[in-house]
């Protein structure tokens, strides 16, 4: 079943009327020139009490080894996107740190594939996220019909401007090893404050959706 990450939270009273919902994972921007920047915002007590159904993932840009490792247990984040240009190496060694990985790279639709090898075995999951001139934030969706072109060996969250009107079209991505799907931006009230109730329908639909039928 695919699971739904919401990406991009920091206030306080927002994060706990989403807890409601139960997403499968909450995701922390630790970038500084991300409009989603958490600062000096985050509760650590808060977060580290988060039941333990809903992952925490912290999101770092070409962010130094050490910095994270700092932020992962200050928060007890579970796992790590790395949303820049990390090389394998560097998710190699964050992963020898008993680090659970998530590697993103941004599509269009000249994107190769065969770029994804070096890091199959240092990465737990990727993520696909639309090309921009920033690291991701755009609002925009790439076009999915390139994913025909990945040999779905590693299992991946969709990121990428989805918006409410989106179920229908994820649906049509039943087949792939789709592990999540990455909603942010257009769910949004203003950077950094999720519309709750917009979630909250959306995550029915594509619980919903995804259902697996009784035999």
């Amino acid at each position: 079943m695919t699971k739904l990450k919401v990406c991009g939270m920091r206030n306080k009273e927002n994060i706990q009327s989403l807890l409601e919902v139960q997403p499968d994972y909450m995701g922390f921007i630790f970038y500084e020139k991300s409009p989603r920047f958490v600062g000096e915002e985050l509760d650590a007590d808060f977060l580290l009490s988060f039941p333990r159904s809903v992952k925490k993932v912290g999101v770092f840009v070409n962010a130094h080894p050490d910095f994270i490792l700092k932020n992962v247990k200050k928060y007890g984040l579970e796992l790590v996107q790395l949303h820049g240009n990390e090389t394998p190496e560097v998710c190699r060694g964050l992963r020898s740190r008993g680090l659970t990985i998530i590697k993103a790279f941004a599509l269009d639709n000249n994107f190769n594939f065969a770029r994804l090898n070096n890091y199959k075995s240092f990465c737990d999951y990727f993520l696909f996220d639309t090309k921009s001139e920033s690291y991701g934030g755009t609002g925009q969706a790439f076009n999915w019909d390139i994913l025909k072109n990945y040999d779905n060996e590693k299992p991946f969250f969709l990121s990428g401007g989805i918006s409410p009107v989106h179920v229908e079209m994820i649906t049509e991505l039943k087949g792939m090893n789709m592990h999540a799907v990455d909603i942010n931006s257009l769910f949004e009230n203003e950077p950094g404050s999720k519309d709750v109730e917009k979630i909250k329908v959306f995550a029915k639909q594509l619980r919903q959706a995804f259902q697996v039928p009784h035999v």
